[in-house]
């Protein structure tokens, strides 16, 4: 592997809901200004993954973590961090847009007010315009700000929810099955999103889309059955897999 400067650092990590394991012994370093997909079949952890980046898995009150994720050298599930912290520093978008019952404008402005991250005003507008403008929307949308966010189409929509998390500076941006809820066009638009924005960001993306993977992705990593079987950069994993369940995967045999 290239050298390359970790951003996120997994170790020995577990997740259990209720007695049932859902992750065993993860062990992986994700790399700065970076995508990395997590690719496998429905139900092998790669969802339940991505949110213990975040700390959403703590939403729900069965679920038990162990092990250890750093970020920067910091473990985010040490005592003395506050979950809330961690989701400003690490932007989360869903599989289907979910933009809020608010305007264009205030979408996107919402958060960075409430956290106190800019005042009201001039501040706040170029912060809500340069936000637009690196999800790519700002031309189609300039000149109805005031207008409600669930007024856009699927893939607009889409592209509103990642202005709204990148607006409060996340240094990682976890993105769940971004574009399964949209067209080819939209699709497209969001891959060429991603490409642009990991000059800025550190991107882990769940998807189902293999091709999605190969035509995004530095790194890929490949879970079945709650279990990290191969990670490497892409182009290895797709073309030379080192695992056999991995080229399984890949060339269609099982999923």
């Amino acid at each position: 592997m290239k050298e390359n400067t970790s951003k996120i650092n997994i170790k020995n990590l577990n997740l259990f809901y209720g007695d049932n394991q859902a992750l065993y012994n993860i062990n992986a370093s994700l790399y700065k200004n970076k995508i990395t997909a997590l690719i496998g079949p429905s139900g092998c952890g790669k969802s339940t993954f991505l949110r213990c980046i975040n700390r959403m898995n703590e939403l729900i009150p069965i679920v038990k973590t162990d092990g250890s994720i750093t970020i920067d050298g910091k473990n985010i599930y040490d005592k003395d961090v506050d979950e809330v912290s961690v989701r400003k520093k690490i932007g989360m978008v869903f599989q289907q847009p979910n933009p809020f019952a608010k305007s264009i404008y205030d979408n996107v402005a919402y958060a960075p007010l409430k956290h106190g991250i800019v005042k009201k005003g001039r501040e706040c507008d170029e912060l809500v315009e340069s936000s637009l403008k690196k999800s790519g929307l700002w031309d189609e949308v300039k000149d109805k700000l005031k207008t409600p966010g669930t007024s856009l189409s699927g893939g607009q929509q889409q592209r509103l929810c990642i202005a709204r998390t990148i607006a409060i500076s996340p240094e990682v941006i976890l993105m769940d099955e971004p574009t399964s809820a949209l067209d080819p066009i939209s699709t497209q638009k969001i891959e060429a999103l991603m490409l642009e924005l990991k000059k800025d960001y550190t991107i882990v993306i769940v998807t189902h889309n293999m091709q999605q993977a190969a035509r995004v992705a530095d790194y890929t990593a490949f879970f079945h059955l709650g279990e990290l079987i191969e990670y490497d950069e892409t182009e290895t994993i797709f073309i030379n897999p080192h695992n056999k369940k991995t080229e399984d995967y890949i060339t269609g045999r099982f999923g």
